[in-house]
């Protein structure tokens, strides 16, 4: 790290033993990601009720190159920010997944949603509500009305050619969202 890391508290006594776990903290931070030039913790307890506690809340700096990555746990309705090292725990464990979602994008592994392709309604059921289509590969994938864009299952017909992306549902796959090409009437 090129600066010295910081831990602050805010309108709290200074606690030493709570400023060293920040510290391991940010060492185990520094240990995942490596090129982290600066950080800085803000620890505090901004609303201190009588009645449900004393609530933390911790604020994380990160600082690497080409972006800053903030973290603010603010207590919010969650008891268990009571122990400050549970706040801290909390607040580090976001900015460890923002900062590996931020790799994740940096290499380009981020997952891409799949385009859509076509076929064609081989089964319709409309009063229940669902169908399936079928593939130019020969495959059958179900599909609900609520997957069909634009009017619904009410202009669809056996044999109409749509696009859809398709998705793996509990029982295999199905057609996440349906559009018709064109319209083919019912005789």
């Amino acid at each position: 790290m090129q600066t010295q890391p910081t831990v602050t508290f805010d309108d709290v006594p200074i606690d030493e033993d709570v400023r060293q776990a920040a510290l391991e903290h940010i060492a185990e931070l520094e240990e995942f990601h490596g090129r982290i030039t600066g950080c800085h913790v803000v620890i505090g307890q901004p609303h201190r009720h009588r009645r449900s506690g004393r609530l933390w809340s911790v604020r994380v700096d990160v600082i690497v190159p080409g972006a800053d990555v903030v973290v603010n746990r603010d207590h919010g309705l969650d008891h268990a920010h009571e122990d400050v090292s549970v706040a801290l725990r909390d607040a580090f464990l976001a900015a460890r997944r923002q900062l590996e979602d931020r790799s994740r994008r940096r290499r380009g592994a981020v997952k891409l949603h799949a385009g859509r392709s076509r076929g064609r309604i081989s089964k319709l059921f409309p009063e229940r509500g669902y169908g399936f289509l079928e593939t130019p590969d020969g495959r059958e994938i179900y599909f609900h009305e609520h997957a069909v864009n634009d009017e619904g299952l009410r202009h669809a017909a056996v044999g109409a050619p749509v696009y859809f992306t398709e998705e793996e549902g509990d029982r295999g796959p199905q057609a996440a969202s349906v559009q018709l090409i064109r319209r083919v009437s019912a005789e």
